[in-house]
């Protein structure tokens, strides 16, 4: 119990508190205890801390383990209340608290409108609610999607007035899927609305802040830099992202190479931006290292770095890394590298008090694990080899980075990603080392664009860069082993595996046999873990009709394969089969098959592992004429076909009736009340998600 003693908190007091936060943020968001209640906590063990300080020495020393444990849950308090406050349904002020759907909104848009496909998206935060002619005050945020319309003319700032209900924010409920309305949560967006033209009215009342405005204004005049000096789209898109997250023009195509090959973060602005500017500042300004104007080293370093993150839209993502590395620059301008740990600890403690939500952010947790492992790590790979010539020892110095900061994130990819890129060191080899010289030279660019003979030179530069990049990246994509996809791996087994790679690396540099002892531990478990999931998936059984807008999709599950039935454009779209079944089928651990075990299929009548299934869609026709009333354990429903359930149930005995994506909802309201009427269970899976029949 050495561990809770105050001597572990004099030497590392922020890892103790920052372990202490994130326990009370995970507690409040999966027990979600009430504000009240943790403000009782807080007190009670806040006066306990105060006591202790009036207790006599000789008994304060006695009670050190005691101490250490009332101080970690007080922080636990202190991030369950945290947590609690910034849920956006706990606020008294929540729109959803005061409206109906007769009311109307008055909601000001906080960014600029981004073109989509169909529509234009845009966030909105709604200040009133007017109800009975009296407008209320209110707090929150939605998603608008206004039709498309050569008139629309809308910006950050603008007013609209609606009148049109909102409506909730709702996952696909597709096994496996994306959490979309957690992820809204966290950024206090719970509901949304589309809009047609003459739905919403503009308001001539504006609201902006100088702050965010200066960020806008910035972006546009970087943009219109670069669309100016750089012509060619693929690599116009490329570049607008890496150097100020501006993903509009980027090719999905292009964006799943990245991601296929391991190097999608370069196209993210993130820590390894934050992490090059950061190195190569420190390095310029190493001369500033002398003891009377040390202190300048560290003030010009934060400087550059927050002016980059102002410069590159100020992101959640950006603004994070900016903290983390002005923390690491502050902690080393006061000689205190051997506490390391803890500088990276304290900007995450602030950075969760901040928005405790962030926790769950993919680019908070890699972010975080990269740095931490190069801190780890970046020394023994970097000694592997001893290269004198500069030069080459630069690019073994920058591939040694990347080495060392893949191995505490790739449990951490593996769980949300679902795959490993096999070549990745051959992707970062090049594109590491590449893109920073793209990115220096955009801010180059941007720095010298008065000059339009220079720019014009470094536009056509980067446009090659950039092409050499994406043709290196895209050539490697194409190799078949690059990328190991459809691996699935739950918390558990992401913890066991960071318990093997820190076990085991503990061994190797330390010479530790407990490290060796526990890492394999951690394997073995693993191991064990993940063979029995296989098991299971062997002898697995399952229909899943799947929520699809507009479209139908089924898939018959039988041990490791599946065969699907539905729309066949399905199989054609990338994007809407990677994100509506995909997932699915990595959960479930099953590939394509042309056939499978006892699925046996007639017209529109299948047989599957003991159970009858009748899928009726626009083309199916119906008859009374049946010479027995047969009994159909799953009625699946399409498109939209002519018929009544009342007639269907004349004919065959009806167990489970389910509406699937493609059904329209005027009909589907008609259908429950004759299955209702009927007393026939139905299921929407609009509504509730995927339906999911196991059979074994």
């Amino acid at each position: 119990m050495s561990f809770i003693g105050s001597n572990f908190w004099k030497k590392s007091p922020f890892i103790k508190l920052l372990l202490s936060l994130v326990a009370g943020i995970i507690l409040q968001w999966y027990v979600q205890l009430t504000g009240s209640l943790w403000i009782i906590f807080l007190s009670i063990f806040l006066f306990a801390s105060i006591a202790y300080a009036f207790v006599p020495l000789i008994k304060r020393m006695q009670l050190n383990i005691l101490y250490g444990i009332i101080v970690s849950i007080l922080f636990i308090c202190i991030g369950g209340l945290l947590s609690w406050t910034k849920d956006i349904r706990n606020n008294k002020e929540w729109f959803a608290h005061r409206y109906n759907n007769r009311d109307a909104f008055i909601i000001k848009l906080d960014e600029q409108p981004v073109e989509k496909t169909k529509s234009i998206k845009a966030n909105g935060v709604v200040t009133t609610v007017i109800k009975n002619e009296k407008a209320i005050p209110v707090k929150g945020k939605i998603i608008i999607y206004f039709q498309k319309d050569s008139s629309f003319h809308l910006s950050y700032g603008n007013k609209i007035l609606i009148t049109k209900p909102l409506q909730e924010i709702k996952n696909s409920g597709n096994p496996g899927g994306f959490d979309y309305k957690r992820y809204s949560l966290f950024q206090g967006i719970t509901h949304q609305v589309y809009l047609k033209a003459n739905e919403y009215e503009v308001l001539k009342e504006t609201e902006k802040d100088w702050f965010t405005d200066f960020i806008i204004s910035t972006r546009e005049k970087i943009l219109i830099i670069l669309r100016k000096n750089i012509k060619s789209e693929k690599e116009l898109g490329l570049a607008e992202a890496l150097l100020i997250g501006y993903k509009n023009d980027l090719e999905q195509s292009l964006v799943q190479s990245y991601t296929n090959t391991g190097v999608v973060h370069i196209i993210a602005i993130s820590g390894l931006h934050l992490g090059l500017i950061y190195w190569l500042l420190a390095i310029i300004l190493s001369p500033l290292k002398r003891k009377k104007i040390r202190w300048l080293r560290p003030v010009l370093i934060i400087f550059c770095l927050w002016l980059f993150s102002l410069l590159a839209g100020a992101g959640p993502s950006i603004l994070r890394s900016a903290v983390m590395f002005t923390f690491i620059a502050a902690g080393e301008s006061f000689g205190r590298k051997n506490s390391i740990y803890n500088t990276i600890a304290a900007s995450a403690f602030l950075l969760l008090c901040i928005n405790p939500y962030w926790l769950w952010d993919v680019g908070f947790q890699l972010s975080y694990t990269a740095v931490l492992s190069i801190i780890i790590f970046i020394r023994p790979i970097y000694n592997w080899f001893y290269i004198t010539n500069k030069a080459l020892d630069f690019i073994w110095k920058m591939n040694a980075v990347t080495l060392a900061a893949q191995i505490l994130t790739i449990p951490i990819s593996l769980y949300h990603f679902h795959q490993f890129p096999n070549l990745f060191f051959l992707t970062n080899f090049l594109a590491v080392p590449l893109s920073s010289i793209i990115l220096l030279g955009e801010i180059i660019l941007c720095s010298i664009s008065f000059i339009p003979v220079l720019s014009v030179v470094v536009g056509k530069i980067l446009v090659w860069l950039i092409w050499l990049m994406n043709t290196y990246i895209e050539r490697i994509e194409a190799i078949s082993f690059s990328l190991w996809d459809g691996l699935q791996i739950n918390i558990l087994q992401t913890s066991l595996l960071i318990l093997f790679v820190a076990g085991v690396s503990q061994w190797l540099m330390n010479k530790s046999i407990a490290g060796l002892k526990y890492g394999l531990i951690g394997l073995l478990f693993f191991s064990g873990i993940r063979s029995y999931s296989f098991i299971r998936s062997e002898l697995q059984q399952k229909i899943v009709v799947y929520n699809v807008p507009q479209k139908k999709a089924i898939d018959f599950i039988s041990g490791r394969n599946y065969f699907f039935t539905g729309d066949s454009d399905l199989l054609k779209n990338d994007f809407a089969r990677n994100f509506h079944l995909k997932p699915s089928r990595i959960l479930f651990r099953i590939n394509s098959a042309d056939q499978i075990d006892n699925l046996i299929s007639s017209g529109n009548y299948f047989m599957f592992g003991g159970k009858r299934i009748l899928m009726l869609d626009s083309s199916a026709r119906w008859t009374d004429q049946q010479t027995e009333k047969p009994a159909i354990d799953l009625l699946v429903i399409s498109q939209n076909p002519k018929l009544y359930i009342k007639q269907i149930a004349k004919v065959v005995n009806i167990r489970q009736v389910v509406f699937d994506g493609s059904v329209p909802t005027w009909k589907t309201k008609y259908w429950k009340a004759d299955c209702d009427s009927l007393h026939i269970p139905w299921y929407d899976v609009t509504t509730k998600g995927a339906f999911v029949m196991t059979l074994n």
